[in-house]
């Protein structure tokens, strides 16, 4: 039965994976590939081959068709959307082959020069943004900057390789360089503040401006080439398969979640947890807790990013686990007293950090704590519960600039694991005291994300007009679960938001006395 549709690509940091979706897309198969990391780095490098990318693409194209033959489906494939994990360094050179691995999101080489970038630019510059690992490079491999006529990013390598050009979608750019939110192109002046830059601290090397290097933005719907020969024997679909731009994982899942309206927060709670605002205008300044990219369509995300998710909740479910019959699932069995548990968790106050909170000024990990045990509190809701209600907290803490911007929140978007749980929610929303959904597609991540971008390239192809914002809207699915925030129970919360941030605060001499 041939199945007329569209595939979503997503090459993430631990493998690849692609999804084939029909025209009300709706998935009817997954395929993967693997790759690994580069072996032998020191601590905080981290490097994949860009070719192992490839090859896993067409691993998982293959296990894609095995899937799609079991069910008697025969794809027909109408675009290909891209989502890619953003921040990598892929350089290569006039012939569109890479140098030397590609550094990725995660490699810590270069907090020094994000730090520089973000005084002198006037806008933050985060350690794992492209251009901060580039001036990293030229100053410390510059036998390997003055090769380089190409930089992009893993998702850009892979629509380079499909379609022989140099283009890339405006979310991923944004994690490349600043995008000027008058122009949606890279920021000019920056540019060139950025070029004067290298001039001056290497002056030998006689590098090509970044913005000749740098891929070509372009915005949802916009051409993102079509496959050529090689990219047509990749995929074993037909030459000239139109693409979407190719874009970055953290626009793409905001695509996923059907996010696209300002006021609108995406949060994703899991060992790590993210909150990705859209704006109504671009951000002012630069806060250490904040970090600034693009949606698809070029409006401005403001990012709240804590490296302490909910770990340390594990932890102690874990830890209370150990307890229990051999075979027992402990989040089964704890996860219904933390529903359960009083909402001041009985006076107990929690701090989750097991690693360092750069955006919190938190400097080291390994001071994770709950403080307030009295006779009758002890008990395993309470202190799950405290754990996490100190992960919400500082969201709430890192989000506290956008409140005083005043920015747009209007709705909350829930994924993550966190969402196994779905009752959950209702503490997210009695927190910030905003409406929480958690909809039926929760789970489907970037790749659906990539769907849909690809269905958009399609129609905007084809004649049709419209919105991205109304794009998405056309396909929401009905809400899984929707809470209202308690007014009694959000100032509860209020109550013991104020003892963590009190807490948190002595955050310091706790790790000094820790030593």
């Amino acid at each position: 039965m041939k199945t007329q549709g569209y595939l979503g690509i997503d090459v993430g940091t631990q493998g690849l994976s692609v999804i084939f979706a029909d025209e009300s897309l709706a998935i009817h198969a997954t395929g993967d590939g693997a790759y690994a990391m580069v072996a032998g780095l020191a601590d905080g490098c981290y490097e994949q081959r860009p070719g192992d990318w490839e090859q896993a693409l067409k691993a998982a194209m293959a296990d894609l068709r095995r899937k799609l033959a079991d069910r008697g489906i025969e794809p027909e494939v109408r675009a290909i959307g891209i989502s890619g994990q953003m921040h990598g360094e892929v350089l290569c050179d006039a012939a569109g082959e890479p140098l030397a691995p590609a550094r990725l999101w995660c490699d810590a080489r270069n907090e020094a020069e994000g730090l520089e970038l973000t005084e002198r630019m006037g806008v933050k510059f985060p350690k794992r943004m492209t251009a901060t690992r580039w001036l990293w490079t030229i100053r410390n491999r510059p036998e390997l900057a003055r090769q380089v006529a190409h930089i992009t990013t893993p998702g850009g390598w892979i629509a380079r390789r499909l379609t022989g050009q140099w283009t890339l979608g405006i979310g991923d750019a944004s994690g490349m360089f600043p995008i000027d939110q008058a122009t949606l192109d890279y920021d000019a002046r920056r540019l060139a503040d950025f070029d004067a830059l290298v001039a001056q601290a290497a002056p030998g090397l006689a590098l090509p401006p970044l913005g000749d290097l740098l891929p070509a933005v372009r915005r949802a719907g916009e051409d993102g080439g079509a496959l050529d020969a090689h990219g047509a024997a990749v995929l074993g679909l037909p030459q000239g398969t139109p693409l979407a731009p190719a874009e970055g994982d953290q626009p793409a899942a905001l695509a996923g979640s059907l996010i696209a309206k300002a006021g609108t927060v995406s949060m994703s709670f899991g060992t790590s947890v993210v909150a990705n605002s859209v704006g109504d205008r671009p951000f002012q300044g630069v806060d250490k807790a904040v970090d600034h990219f693009c949606a698809v369509d070029g409006k401005p995300i403001n990012m709240v990013w804590l490296r302490n998710g909910t770990t340390a909740m594990n932890t102690i479910v874990e830890m209370i686990g150990g307890s229990l019959p051999a075979g027992s699932d402990p989040f089964a069995a704890v996860m219904p007293l933390v529903l359960t548990a009083a909402d001041d968790c009985g006076g107990l106050v929690a701090l989750p950090f097991l690693d360092d909170e750069p955006g919190l000024g938190v400097s080291r990990g390994g001071a994770a704590a709950i403080v307030g045990f009295r006779e009758g509190n002890a008990t395993p809701g309470n202190a799950a519960k405290a754990m996490l209600l100190a992960t919400i907290f500082n969201l709430e803490m890192g989000s506290d600039v956008l409140t005083a911007q005043g920015y747009p929140r209007h709705e909350i978007v829930l994924s993550g694991g966190l969402v196994k749980t779905p009752a959950l929610g209702q503490l997210v929303a009695d927190v910030f005291r905003t409406p929480v959904v958690i909809l039926a597609c929760a789970s489907e991540g970037s790749g659906w994300g990539a769907a849909l971008m690809a269905a958009f390239r399609d129609r905007q192809r084809t004649g049709h007009t419209g919105t991205w914002e109304a794009f998405l809207a056309g396909h929401a699915p009905p809400a899984a679960h929707r809470f209202t925030p308690r007014a009694a129970s959000a100032a509860t919360f209020d109550r013991a938001a104020a003892r963590h941030r009190r807490l948190a605060a002595l955050h310091g001499p706790l790790e000094a006395a820790l030593g």
